[in-house]
């Protein structure tokens, strides 16, 4: 029987004729090693366990074309969105995947934004590896070795122009041995023609420390983001994802614990209205002994929205001593409205502890009808309930200040977005 590769759909046919005309991209041999990963695949289906619950390639039927190096215009138009935003600390701007330093700041001491070829990643995940070989920058971010950072690093990815287009932004973390960094990624201006593809590698040598925290509220009509994670022995990762926005987003995290010792804390909130769909799915892999990871990742489901959480954590042979645990909940406010969870463990150490749980469920009824005792309208009991739920995954921020910036957008989403509640009891889960 003779075997017949698939077809090109349209998408990905418009995909090879960008990268080909590029002479730019095709000319480097790591972003045309990436490319050539993606093309081996192509945009991923629901055939793909990792994809099985976003079909991309029938959802991205067509690629929009490559946005244009921003021009004065464009880089002004970013400036009056960032206008009147505070900023903690310094703050980087990109403009459709390319860095504007006359709307960045320096960085403070111990911190450089690197002049260099990006590392090659040897990312199996097609979409990553579409995103290095488009992306037509690098944004490179290294921490000295033994430096502390007082304040966060903002990276601000500003999305402009009109129509339809597509943007790629590669950026790069690394925070050397002992060092201590927080980096806050915020993705602003998509709109509902846009398709946005992003990636950060975060690489921390041995003892460092970084808080990192990803913050989605826009629209556009595609939101792809992968992390790529790699921990050397005694490093420590808190990362945080808050997403609101984009018709369909996805966030995936592909992290490995290479050194002893290593600790690694993933954790999010979803909020959903309308027909939206968002998807976060990570892959945590403990390939050295001691390792720590906890992954907490909460949804609210409004209306005919979509949620999914698919966390898959991997302890390698020798990897004893690991200490694991994932929880993945939601709350459902209409019929309609779905959330698709899916832990999984697989283990091939015999000394270890690990546990996976999840819960789907609505508000329960006799907590409003207690709260509407004492007093409160159902809409405020309501809001009350679902803004616990939802700080409750806040609280996992480290840093206060960042978690008072998300908690602000939680009681703004909860005052504009959400849509009335559903409080008959429907619950379904595991727990570990």
């Amino acid at each position: 029987m003779t075997a017949h590769a698939p077809s090109r759909s349209t998408a990905e046919a418009t995909l090879v004729e960008q990268f080909e005309a590029s002479k730019s991209l095709a000319r480097s041999p790591r972003r045309a090693a990436a490319f050539e990963r993606f093309a081996a695949s192509g945009l991923p289906t629901r055939r793909v366990e990792s994809w099985h619950y976003t079909d991309l390639r029938a959802a991205m039927t067509v690629a929009a074309p490559l946005a244009a190096s921003p021009d004065r215009a464009a880089v002004e138009a970013a400036g009056a969105l960032l206008a009147g935003r505070e900023k903690g600390g310094a703050r980087l701007v990109t403009v459709n995947g390319r860095l504007a330093p006359e709307l960045s700041d320096a960085l403070p001491a111990g911190a450089v934004v690197a002049s260099r070829e990006g590392r090659a990643s040897g990312a199996e995940d097609p979409m990553a590896s579409l995103v290095e070989a488009m992306a037509p920058d690098v944004l490179a971010v290294d921490v000295a070795a033994g430096a502390e950072l007082a304040a966060p690093v903002e990276i601000a990815h500003v999305t402009v122009g009109e129509g339809a287009y597509s943007l790629y932004s590669w950026t790069e973390i690394a925070v050397g041995a002992g060092a201590r960094a927080t980096v806050v990624e915020t993705f602003l201006g998509g709109t509902a023609a846009v398709q946005r593809h992003a990636a950060t590698t975060l690489k921390l040598a041995e003892g460092a420390k970084l808080k990192h925290v990803s913050v989605v509220g826009d629209d556009p009509e595609l939101h792809l983001e992968s992390q790529l994670v790699d921990l050397e022995a005694e490093a420590e990762l808190s990362a945080f994802g808050f997403v609101s926005g984009g018709a369909l987003s996805r966030r995936q995290i592909f992290a490995k614990l290479a050194g002893a010792g290593g600790k690694i804390a993933l954790s999010g909130l979803a909020l959903l209205e309308g027909t939206r769909r968002a998807d976060t799915t990570l892959q945590v892999v403990h390939a050295a002994p001691r390792g720590v990871s906890r992954e907490f990742y909460r949804a609210i489901v409004a209306d005919e929205a979509i949620g999914v959480f698919q966390g898959k954590v991997i302890v390698a042979p020798g990897a004893q001593k690991t200490d694991g645990a994932m929880k993945s909940q939601a709350v459902l406010l209409s019929p309609q409205a779905q959330m698709n969870a899916k832990p999984e463990l697989e283990i091939f150490a015999d000394d270890v502890i690990c546990g996976h749980g999840a819960t789907v469920a609505s508000i329960d009824p006799e907590q409003i009808f207690y709260l509407q005792t004492r007093g409160l309208p159902k809409d405020e009991a309501e809001s009350m309930l679902l803004e616990a739920f939802g700080v409750e995954a806040i609280d996992r921020v480290e840093d206060e200040v960042l978690a008072n910036g998300l908690r602000a957008l939680l009681a703004a989403w909860l005052g504009a977005g959400r849509r009335t509640a559903a409080t008959q009891p429907r619950t379904t889960g595991a727990g570990a």
